[in-house]
């Protein structure tokens, strides 16, 4: 009976396909079971919960990565001290490329896990740090992506990130406070849905969906959507916002593609405006922006 009632249930459409590593080079003495048991745990508490009311095919997950690295371990209050890498990449349509959606190192991703732990994460009551993190990444992830295929498409679930970050505030972690430093977990999604950026999140539309996805139809149209998508939105966005640091974290990521759009191709005018638009917003990768101008 119960196996019945299972499969009349309609499948769950999750949104993510996550992949979870756990760097533990910096720990000595530690049975290496634990960081085992907390990387399967991560994954399946990732993949396995549905994160939204949406509907997504398997096709459509969104695959991310969470690289974490342990820099300490106390087994006496079971707190792991850690950085972690979190990346989020998108197809781009009729073609065999992904592009990369989302690349940052959050500094403050510490938490409390004791080997066998269960994860239950409760979106009212925030009272756990590691399910807190989790769902950060997993909110803005799938908001960023949503954003990527319909303008502001993702400001329901971007909200509920900093919802999130709010009911956050009482948890005994750095990161989610309100303007401790402009790189923060609240930094990042106040940023996000703050008025003056949204220019910034037109930007993920215009430069994916009108830019990347209709380069494989039409290289130069597409080009051109970008162009017009850097000087109209993330000139603007850094313009109104001088000390938001998304622009400088976007053009961090994606100077390479950024870079191999433009070198050997547009005009002399093209590849001038978009070398100063992203040499004023982020000179320190001047080697990179110079390539725009071959």
């Amino acid at each position: 009976m119960s196996l019945l009632l299972f499969f009349s249930q309609p499948l769950k459409a999750q949104e993510l396909q996550a992949k979870v590593t756990i760097n533990r080079n910096q720990i000595q003495g530690t049975d290496a079971s634990l960081f085992e048991n907390l990387q399967q745990t991560l994954e399946q508490f990732i993949n396995e919960r549905q994160w939204t009311a949406l509907k997504f095919q398997k096709k459509e997950r969104i695959v991310c990565n969470f690289n974490i690295t342990v820099t300490k371990y106390d087994p006496s209050s079971n707190t792991f001290t850690c950085t972690a890498l979190i990346q989020a990449n998108r197809p781009v349509f009729n073609s065999a490329y992904t592009t990369m959606l989302y690349n940052n190192q959050d500094g403050d991703f510490n938490f409390e896990f004791a080997q066998f732990d269960q994860l239950i994460f409760n979106e009212e009551n925030i009272d756990n740090q590691l399910t807190a993190l989790i769902a950060y990444y997993a909110y803005l992830i799938i908001g960023l992506d949503l954003d990527s295929f319909s303008p502001m498409g993702g400001e329901d679930i971007l909200q509920r990130c900093m919802n999130l970050t709010n009911n956050a505030q009482n948890l005994n972690f750095t990161g989610w406070k309100a303007f401790d430093n402009s790189k923060n977990r609240f930094a990042i999604i106040n940023d996000y849905l703050d008025g003056a950026m949204r220019p910034f999140r037109q930007l993920q539309y215009e430069y994916y969906r009108n830019g990347l996805d209709e380069m494989a139809n039409n290289a130069e149209r597409g080009r051109n959507n970008i162009t017009a998508a850097l000087e109209k939105n993330l000139k603007k966005a850094h313009e109104d916002r001088p000390l938001s640091m998304l622009p400088q974290i976007w053009t961090d990521f994606k100077k390479d593609e950024l870079a191999n759009i433009y070198k050997g191709k547009g005009t002399q005018k093209e590849k001038e405006t978009v070398y100063s638009i992203l040499f004023s917003i982020n000179a320190s990768q001047n080697n990179t922006w110079e390539k725009i101008k071959q």
